[in-house]
């Protein structure tokens, strides 16, 4: 069975975003919670989805999965995940950029439908439904090039109740840094590191191993720090007081820990 989901008419207030999903599937008889032993305990820890426009490479869509360990198709990230050589635990969308035969290859019980028309995006719904199912840390794969307003609609889910925490596309990799929050870079001396607050007064930043420090500085809304770079194999950056995302290049090493701080 193919699980359809009706339309949701209760506006983008972002307060309302869980409940509204979980109202499209009590309206077809489906349990958001209603999961294994098994993959109760494998959703507590992480998820990784996957969704349509330009990609990582097989080989690292790959390495997320097995990272991550549960993995969300949403939409045309079924065709990316099967050419990857991945079966999707759960494929969420309106299904109209999927191929026919990929799709076909996929068990019906793991497949979501929604309709065309709706209050959010696949995209959007996979990360919901990744969250309402207990993720704690979640991955988005692809979601790059392809049209403006779709870019900045992802950026805009950063600032969502149910953000992702990286976003990999094929060109970059971009991490939230939740307020009190470190990220460690592990990389080759004079690689490009490009920092967004994303609220005014984020103070109380610091850097190591970065040519231009971040320390003392003070953000108003809409200031930026790009293409910064490190001067030493192994940089980190302090979040402060405030959330701010982190952009690398694809395939750098990174790993986002709590301070404890605030």
């Amino acid at each position: 069975m193919i699980v359809s989901a009706a339309r949701c008419n209760s506006g983008s207030i972002p307060g309302i975003l869980m409940p509204c999903l979980s109202v499209y599937l009590r309206s077809n008889g489906v349990s958001m919670r209603a999961q294994s032993g098994k993959e109760s305990k494998r959703m507590a820890m992480q998820a990784l989805v996957v969704t349509g426009g330009d990609c990582p490479p097989s080989e690292m869509i790959n390495t997320l999965a097995r990272t991550y360990r549960f993995v969300i198709a949403a939409d045309s990230g079924v065709d990316i995940c099967r050419k990857a050589g991945i079966m999707p635990d759960l494929c969420i969308g309106d299904f109209d950029s999927v191929s026919a035969r990929m799709l076909e290859e996929v068990p019906s019980e793991r497949l979501l439908r929604f309709p065309e028309d709706k209050d959010y995006t696949d995209t959007e719904l996979a990360l919901m439904t990744a969250r309402e199912r207990g993720a704690v840390r979640v991955a988005l794969a692809g979601a790059g090039g392809g049209r403006l307003d779709h870019l900045l609609a992802v950026r805009a889910l950063f600032e969502r109740p149910h953000a992702m925490d990286e976003w990999h596309t094929a060109q970059e990799s971009v991490y939230l840094l939740p307020p009190g929050s470190r990220i460690g870079i592990l990389a080759s001396k004079g690689t490009i590191v490009s920092v967004f607050p994303l609220s005014k007064g984020a103070e109380g930043m610091h850097s190591e191993g970065l040519k231009w420090p971040l320390d003392g500085l003070s953000w108003e809304a809409g200031d930026f720090g790009i293409s910064n770079r490190t001067t030493e194999e192994e940089a980190w950056i302090h979040s402060g007081l405030k959330p701010i995302l982190v952009v690398l290049p694809i395939g750098t090493d990174a790993f986002v820990s709590a301070l404890n701080l605030v």
